[in-house]
């Protein structure tokens, strides 16, 4: 029921009051644009983890399509989104879930609903379409700076250019190379905003309940995020 109502209150998103819009853009603010830095860090890391691995199978070969191989599968398909979805959880579906808890405690859902105004439209909504088109854009992010990433790194190794990496790698891509990530980040951004703010919401009087629902927020996001990827990555093969 928690899900149908959200959904329900997503097709009169543009009619949200301006407040609404106000909340939905700090949810991006916080979970985009806040974890830029981060993201950057997990994914030039990423990215010289496998040029360094490659490097070292390979040794003195020479260049190999190896590499090209691996950044596809492993970054492009599965650690971009995945890797971001597990920071989002850490950074804000904590912080969601903690929020709403403690507004529960301090009865300012009742004090909204006397007010008339919907805590699906007010808080839940703002925070799950921020949640996925955060994790839509930092996913994006992350496979853009691992590409350019894994050609400054690779360039070190063996005497070609960073721009003769890109397009050969570029060349790897398919349709469906770029489609999965996208996929993958909304319906994890989904998850992740849906699971945190049930969790906060299921507070009922006690402060103390605001830490165990957040940690179950987290865990059921880790556990649906991880079946969510195996899901779609054998869809690819059926």
């Amino acid at each position: 029921m928690f899900s149908i109502s959200v959904f329900f209150k997503l097709y009169r998103l543009r009619q949200l009051k301006g407040i609404s819009k106000t909340v939905l853009l700090r949810q991006i603010m916080f979970t985009g644009y806040d974890a830029i830095a981060l993201i950057g860090f997990i994914s030039l890391s990423t990215s010289a983890l496998i040029i360094i691995e490659v490097h070292q199978i390979m040794g003195q070969l020479g260049e190999s399509q190896l590499v090209y191989d691996l950044m596809v599968l492993i970054v492009i398909r599965q650690a971009s989104s995945l890797f971001t979805a597990l920071v989002v959880i850490a950074r804000s579906g904590t912080s969601i879930s903690t929020e709403l808890g403690n507004m529960v405690v301090h009865k300012e859902i009742d004090l909204l609903n006397s007010f008339g105004i919907s805590p699906f439209a007010y808080l839940v909504v703002p925070r799950v379409v921020g949640v996925v088109v955060s994790l839509f854009t930092l996913t994006l992010y992350f496979n853009l700076l691992a590409i350019l990433g894994g050609a400054v790194f690779y360039s070190f190794f063996y005497d070609i250019s960073i721009g003769y990496f890109i397009n050969r790698l570029i060349r790897q891509l398919t349709l469906l190379e770029l489609f999965i990530p996208v996929i993958k980040s909304v319906l994890f951004g989904f998850a992740i905003g849906l699971l945190s703010c049930y969790q906060g919401l299921k507070v009922r009087v006690a402060s103390t309940e605001v830490p165990q629902r957040t940690m179950r927020s987290v865990v059921n996001s880790v556990v649906s995020v991880l079946v969510l990827n195996i899901v779609v990555t054998l869809h690819e093969y059926i």
